[in-house]
């Protein structure tokens, strides 16, 4: 809608541009008519034309400077973006019809009638106030020379003519002003119905995508911080299976509600789809976009919706996830992938919760050569499309990388040694890239040569991350996670202490979470029943001190890990 809008008001703009140079137009051939008289009743042709020359050329001079005004405001600079300019245009125009009158007869000039000109651009330009000073201003100078010029008379013909004009002036300023107005509450009732949500009254996702480029580029050239938060209702489809979609769609009304109530005056609020709401924040930090979340989110923890005693967690809750622009995002694309990972990390982690961006690669950025930046993006962008080609496993990574920190303190790792664990936790399973979705969320068991495409994913991981030197301890982590201990594993059927030290506590973790998850091929399993499953594989398919050791750190973090 501001596309068209805009459009609209270029050619707006073109068309007053036109009268205007149309009106110097004019006042190029009322100059010469003037002298063209002069010489006809003097006969001093070459003194008289002299001065027509002269007038004329000044008028052309003007002409052009006008057209290369237009053509130069018409651009994006400071002086398109103020009225000022307009009104002292305008200002220019009176005074330079002024003097034409004054010097084409002053009360006696045919051609008091050119205010009617400027009187109407200036209605479309500026609006009914400015259309109706300017025909005032014209009338009361008109007048005002009839009756400077003509006096001593008993009735002043000219002053009865002129009141005539005046009205004529006014009454088109009034009419042509008002239709202006009514025009601009239309456009402005148009865009606010294309703009706004229908249901709840926060704008759309049509214009959020719009106006979030606008504020981007905006807090770019300024040098300014923007933050955004995605916020998805918890359990929403259960709700609206629940109580129907009338209800459902007053739950979605009241977010809004409490959204537009608990955001600053310059926060975009908008629906983003479905239960899924969004919040742009120009200016704001990160740490002040989590005090917001954290603030709706409570918002909408005590309000009493009805029925609410029904869901899952007993009342009706709401995930959000934070980002913000340029410290996670260098752009609106990333920024947007940005806070829908978070969003995700809110919803996997137990919802109800506030979650802002973070990646393990961004903390790898820092710890690798300058000129790899741009392959662990490329490498980023492909763990996003694995999991969001396996449904089932969404959060996956983040889940593994938790665990494997713990374990990293349990087991009281290096410094490096940690990072190259956390590092291979969330790019283990990157080779499911050249996996068909089919394969990965195939429910029945899968052919022999499905099984061997899905057993190369090791290798193939490892090709995707060669070029980057500064991964290359990482290798190990990634082509072995599929080691058993006793031999059984692929790819190359290592045991024993054969298979590299940080890959069998990557396999006890990511076995672990497999178990625990989701996923088509089994049944989810609870910590309870996954530690059995431990015990009972330790020595074949773990490594029995590191798997005792991981029982450990699920005991002693059960807390945490029912968060997960």
């Amino acid at each position: 809608m501001n596309k068209v809008q805009n459009i609209k008001s270029k050619k707006i703009n073109e068309i007053v541009a036109i009268v205007k140079l149309a009106s110097l137009l004019f006042c190029g051939i009322i100059i010469f008519q003037y002298y063209s008289s002069k010489s006809n009743q003097f006969m001093h042709f070459h003194k008289n034309y002299y001065y027509m020359f002269m007038t004329l050329s000044a008028t052309l001079i003007l002409i052009l400077i006008y057209t290369l005004w237009n053509i130069f405001s018409r651009k994006e600079s400071i002086f398109k973006k103020y009225v000022f300019m307009q009104q002292v245009e305008n200002i220019y125009f009176i005074i330079l019809f002024m003097y034409l009158v004054i010097r084409s007869g002053g009360h006696l000039s045919p051609y008091k009638f050119i205010f009617m000109l400027i009187i109407i651009t200036s209605n479309i330009q500026l609006g009914i106030n400015s259309g109706i000073f300017v025909s005032v201003v014209s009338s009361t100078f008109i007048l005002a020379l009839d009756l400077i010029s003509v006096k001593n008379v008993e009735v002043n013909t000219f002053f009865e003519n002129d009141l005539i004009l005046s009205g004529v002036f006014i009454l088109t300023s009034i009419s042509l002003g008002y239709y202006v107005k009514i025009e601009e509450e239309h456009n402005a009732k148009l865009s606010e119905m294309v703009n706004l949500d229908g249901l709840t009254g926060v704008y759309n996702h049509r214009y959020f995508q719009e106006i979030l480029k606008e504020k981007i580029n905006e807090a770019g050239k300024l040098k300014e911080n923007l933050s955004i938060l995605f916020l998805d209702i918890d359990y929403f489809k259960y709700y609206n299976d629940l109580y129907g979609h009338q209800n459902g769609d007053k739950v979605l009304e009241k977010i809004g509600d409490i959204l537009k109530n608990n955001v600053r005056e310059i926060d975009v609020v908008a629906r983003y789809g479905g239960e899924e709401f969004a919040v742009i924040m120009p200016k704001a930090f990160e740490k002040e976009a989590i005090q917001v979340a954290e603030k709706i989110r409570v918002a909408v923890e005590k309000y009493k919706f009805q029925g609410e005693e029904n869901q899952p967690n007993g009342n009706l809750t709401v995930s959000i996830g934070v980002s913000s622009f340029p410290d996670k995002a260098k752009n609106d694309l990333e920024l947007l992938k940005s806070v829908d990972d978070a969003l995700y990390r809110a919803k996997f982690f137990h919802k109800n919760r506030v979650e802002s961006y973070y990646s393990v690669l961004e903390e790898l950025k820092r710890d690798i050569e300058e000129e790899h930046i741009d392959l662990i993006t490329s490498i980023k962008t492909l763990i996003s499309i694995i999991n969001a080609k396996d449904r089932y496993t969404y959060g996956h990574v983040e889940r593994v990388v938790v665990y494997c920190k713990l374990m990293a303190e349990s087991l009281n790792l290096s410094e490096k040694e940690k990072k190259i664990l956390i590092y291979g936790a969330y790019m283990h399973d990157i080779g499911k890239i050249n996996i068909p979705e089919v394969v990965i969320n195939k429910r029945m068991p899968l052919t022999k040569e499905e099984w061997e495409m899905l057993k190369q994913h090791p290798q193939k991981g490892v090709e995707i991350i060669k070029p980057v030197g500064s991964l290359k301890d990482t290798t190990p982590l990634i082509l072995h996670h599929h080691e058993r201990y006793d031999g059984s594993g692929y790819p190359y059927g290592l045991s024993g202490k054969n298979i590299p030290y940080l890959a069998r506590i990557l396999t006890v973790v990511d076995s672990f979470d497999a178990m625990t998850s989701n996923r088509p091929y089994n049944t989810k399993k609870s910590y309870d029943e996954a530690i059995e499953e431990l015990k009972k594989c330790s020595g074949t398919q773990f490594d029995p001190i590191l798997a005792e050791k991981f029982i450990q750190v699920v005991v002693g973090n059960k807390s945490k890990f029912d968060e997960m």
